[in-house]
C-alpha cells in the first residue's frame, strides 16, 4: 500500500502530538520554562556571552595569556550554572528525552530500510 506525502506528514504530527504527551517530556518543557525565568541563569549566561567576546577580540590581537585568563573566568561560571539544582535536573531530563528520540528515530530507521529491501 503506497502512502501519500500528506498520509505521512499526518503520522508524523500524530507521532510528535503523543511525544508531546509524554512525561518526560512534559517535563523537559516544564523545567525549560522554569530555567528561561530564572534570572540567575540569565545573568550568568550572559556573562559568558560577553566573556567569549572579549576572548575573540583578545584572540584576533594575539593575547593568548589574556584569552587563557577569559576561558578561566568561563569555565568557572559555567560551573557556577552548571551547579545550580534546576539546571542539573535539567541536564538529566534532556539526556532522557535525547535518548528516547534517538531511539525513536533508530526505529523509524531500521522500519523504513525493513520496507525497502522488501520492494528491491
Amino acid at each position: 500500500m503506497a502512502y501519500s506525502k500528506e498520509e505521512i506528514l499526518n503520522k508524523v504530527e500524530e507521532i510528535t502530538n503523543r511525544l508531546d504527551q509524554l512525561e518526560e517530556v512534559e517535563r523537559y518543557k516544564a523545567l525549560e520554562a522554569r530555567l528561561n525565568e530564572n534570572q540567575k541563569v540569565k545573568d550568568l549566561i550572559e556573562e559568558i556571552k560577553k566573556l567569549q567576546k572579549q576572548a575573540v577580540n583578545l584572540q584576533a590581537y594575539g593575547k593568548v595569556n589574556a584569552v587563557k585568563e577569559i576561558d578561566q573566568k568561563i569555565d568557572a561560571i559555567q560551573a557556577e550554572i552548571d551547579a545550580i539544582p534546576i539546571v542539573d535536573e535539567f541536564k538529566s531530563t534532556q539526556v532522557v528525552v535525547n535518548d528516547l528520540l534517538q531511539t525513536l528515530m533508530s526505529n523509524i530507521d531500521v522500519k523504513v530500510n525493513e520496507k525497502f529491501r522488501a520492494i528491491e
